[in-house]
């Protein structure tokens, strides 16, 4: 029934004398034009909301399609810088503990570098191979949508360091990442020239 046909209405109409049939029969003929616009104009909302969702949808896709590809891009920068930060420090590094080896790092664990070291232990008469190392890598982009910094020290057969550093890509800044490679290069040669 229409909002019209309130209570006091329907009272109204009953106390004149009107049999309750006859004039929902009333009621009804005269509200089905109405009801039918009315719906006809709920359907139309309802399917004008309908498209505003389905375009507000491939919207925020479409904007987080792009996010992503940002994010990436920038881990992709952040990792250049980083990584190469890293070769700069293992090559000095190299320079300070003359024997060990550089390598640059480039697989499905990270972009870095790595040095190593063999060294034979002839103390008497007990032969032994003694190995050091320290890789550093930054790992590949992932949907975690952080840049991390992974690295592994061994000096002399004991593990010196596994660590892994992290900054989501939203707050990462080089220098931040710099001071942590930093940090990691110069605990690992405070530990090596120690057990020297």
């Amino acid at each position: 029934m229409n909002a019209r046909w309130n209570c006091a209405n329907i009272i109204r109409v009953l106390s004149s004398g009107l049999n309750f049939a006859k004039f929902t029969e009333r009621v009804s003929s005269a509200n089905e034009s109405t009801l039918m616009s009315d719906f006809e104009e709920r359907l139309q909302k309802a399917i004008s909301r309908g498209q505003k969702a389905r375009d507000a949808e491939g919207e925020a896709a479409g904007q987080q399609k792009e996010t992503v590809e940002d994010l990436r891009n920038l881990h992709s920068s952040l990792r250049i810088s980083v990584s190469e930060h890293i070769e700069g420090c293992l090559k000095k590094l190299c320079d300070h503990f003359p024997g060990f080896e550089y390598s640059t790092v480039m697989n499905e664990d990270g972009w870095g570098a790595r040095i190593t070291r063999d060294d034979i232990n002839l103390v008497a008469g007990n032969n032994r191979n003694l190995y050091s190392r320290l890789e550093m890598l930054v790992r590949p982009f992932s949907d975690t949508h952080i840049l991390e910094v992974t690295t592994k020290g061994t000096i002399r057969n004991k593990e010196a360091l596994n660590r892994s550093n992290f900054r989501f890509l939203k707050e990462a800044e080089v220098g931040d990442l710099v001071e942590i490679v930093d940090a990691l290069v110069l605990e690992f040669a405070e530990k090596y020239s120690a057990n020297g």
